[in-house]
């Protein structure tokens, strides 16, 4: 089935990650597909502050690859940025499995650059940039 939400500006943000988290409940590796500029990050710190993240921490891990927060249940929440990944290999270096076989949320920006590394079981979700500048985040499961 195929899955919609429409974000018409950054006031909606709460509200649609929510909806993404019950919609989506279950799914622990989420996987952002999507143009430089179309809300990765932004949407990410929303679905973050939905699980409890506590104050501003999330910020995109371009340059580290992977941040780690902590959910208001005391989980970890791993955050990727494979934007910077030069080959497939580079995630096998960090340790990529031993985070997605962790049962944590493990949310992925640029899956892309990772090849065939994401595992079957992960969602993957779109994020358009609209003509009238809101985001569509979307999925099928």
């Amino acid at each position: 089935m195929k899955h919609e939400i429409t974000i018409r500006g950054l006031e909606d943000l709460d509200n649609a990650a929510g909806e993404f988290l019950r919609e989506t409940s279950g799914s622990r590796i989420i996987a952002f597909f999507a143009p430089m500029g179309a809300g990765k990050t932004t949407f990410t710190a929303a679905l973050c502050r939905r699980l409890g993240v506590e104050g501003d921490a999330v910020s995109s891990p371009t340059f580290a690859i992977v941040n780690e927060y902590r959910t208001g249940a005391g989980e970890s929440l791993f955050h990727f940025d494979f934007y910077r990944i030069g080959k497939p290999e580079e995630a096998l270096d960090i340790g990529l499995y031993d985070y997605l076989d962790s049962g944590c949320y493990c949310i992925i920006e640029w899956p892309e650059n990772i090849g065939g590394l994401l595992p079957e079981e992960a969602l993957k979700v779109g994020i358009r940039v609209n003509p009238d500048e809101s985001r569509t985040v979307f999925w099928e499961d």
